[in-house]
């Protein structure tokens, strides 16, 4: 029988293995926030560029008498977040990333995805707990091994596989899509017979990198969504504009995956100049929503939002950056404003938010001001050469759960209840007959 499960990805704000070794190459390796699994989005530096990668990865164990999250002792499972209980009562196992009787050990599993290799490492323990020994571990490909290292006096089972080695050591085929590439790979141990039979667990650790496909979209430069970042060259000069999602209007919580919103609930948008800062002001020319996370793509429906710099929404509003920046499109380096979600009629239903951006210098501001009084001066804005797109999703729609109707409920019921209502009319009639009739012939009487 095959178990699985997911794995915690850290405690606290330990780093990641070989931060040593990597920080002297100017590097810095991932960190893996405290709670996450599908949503964590990690960001790993070198001293050129920064990627974003998005880390998942589970565990399996394969055994027909095996707890996959270790067994625990039920009198010492009084932390939630180390112990789960059985809806009974009676039994207990140790949450992801956890083990021991008290469920007070932490394996430590750590992925780190950088530019030119993949790796993932866990605590020597973890494994000895299992009884999985260091040369029982594998890839893929059996002579991509463990190797065995010394972090702060504490000993971890490392695997460190570069790109060039990645199909040679067992790499799935890379996936891709319109805005992430994957990688992903699985740590493996060996059978272990006795005799004719076998009673320590195998292990199957498969680990992903993610990383956001940074492409070209009419202009040159790089367009990456989830907080879409792109930079544009104006008078010798390179600008770095970014658009995010924030979770409500105070603009403190920015998603980091793919947000879901219900209808008609607001959506706040920022896009910002965040390097060089206080040199330009930002004007949105246009900003419009498709069904493709392309933004001039023939197929699918667009709606749009704002159009020659105003409204072209009804719940579309310009908000304020603080007291002291106008939220008029036009007069600063950071834009917000807000419109009530939707859907399209036909799926899919997620839809995918551009904008086309315009740099103007502080010299010249009053150009980059949205005059929305008039038609003729709506229609009179041109694009110039520092004009540039951002793209941003899948935004996805919160479908509320429809009640599923039956021919009971829509059909029988309701003939059953004419029925009914039409039996005891007619129960109640003859009653009614009966009862006169026996007055009637007292009355003779």
């Amino acid at each position: 029988m095959r178990r699985g499960f997911k794995v915690r990805t850290g405690v606290g704000d330990w780093r990641a293995a070989g931060a040593e070794n990597d920080e002297s190459r100017g590097e810095r390796p991932v960190r893996l926030e405290k709670d996450s699994f599908t949503k964590s989005l990690s960001v790993f530096y070198t001293e050129m560029n920064v990627i974003r990668c998005k880390l998942v990865f589970a565990l399996f164990f394969l055994s027909t008498r095996h707890t996959v999250q270790g067994t625990c002792s039920v009198q010492h499972c009084t932390d939630a977040s180390r112990c789960v209980l059985s809806d009974d009562q009676r039994s207990c196992k140790c949450a992801t990333g956890f083990y021991s009787d008290r469920c007070d050990k932490n394996a430590h599993f750590t992925v780190l995805c950088g530019r030119d290799f993949m790796a993932i490492r866990a605590s020597e323990d973890f494994f000895s707990y299992y009884k999985v020994p260091l040369e029982s571990l594998h890839l893929p490909n059996k002579s991509c091994r463990a190797e065995r290292e010394q972090i702060d006096g504490a000993a971890f089972y490392m695997f460190r596989v570069s790109k060039e080695k990645y199909l040679a050591c067992g790499g799935r085929p890379l996936q891709k899509n319109s805005t992430h590439f994957l990688y992903s790979l699985s740590v493996e141990s060996e059978l272990r017979p006795r005799g004719n039979i076998i009673r320590d667990p195998v292990l199957k650790m498969d680990f992903t990198c993610v990383y956001p496909y940074i492409r070209r979209v009419s202009l040159p430069f790089p367009v990456t969504p989830i907080s879409s970042e792109m930079v544009m060259h104006v008078d010798e000069m390179d600008a770095t504009i970014q658009m995010m999602l924030y979770s409500d209007h105070t603009y403190t919580d920015a998603f980091t995956v793919s947000p879901t919103i219900e209808l008609r609930e607001k959506v706040f948008v920022e896009v910002s100049v965040t390097e060089p800062e206080d040199y330009f002001v930002l004007r949105l020319n246009e900003c419009w929503a498709t069904q493709s996370p392309q933004p001039n793509s023939t197929e699918g429906l667009v709606h749009s939002l704002i159009q020659n710099g105003c409204a072209d929404d009804e719940t579309v509003s310009f908000l304020d950056v603080d007291d002291q920046k106008s939220g008029r499109n036009g007069e600063s380096a950071t834009i917000r404003y807000s419109f009530d979600m939707f859907r399209f009629v036909t799926e899919p239903y997620e839809l995918y938010l551009h904008c086309s951006v315009q740099l103007c210098e502080l010299e010249d501001q009053t150009s980059c001001i949205a005059s929305c009084n008039t038609i003729t001066k709506r229609e009179a804005v041109r694009a110039g050469p520092s004009e540039g797109l951002l793209s941003y999703g899948p935004i996805r729609i919160e479908m509320p759960d429809r009640p599923q109707s039956s021919l009971l409920t829509t059909v029988v019921l309701p003939v059953a209840a004419v029925w009914a209502l039409g039996f005891f009319l007619t129960v109640l009639v003859t009653v009614a007959k009966a009862g006169s009739r026996r007055i009637a012939k007292m009355e003779e009487r």
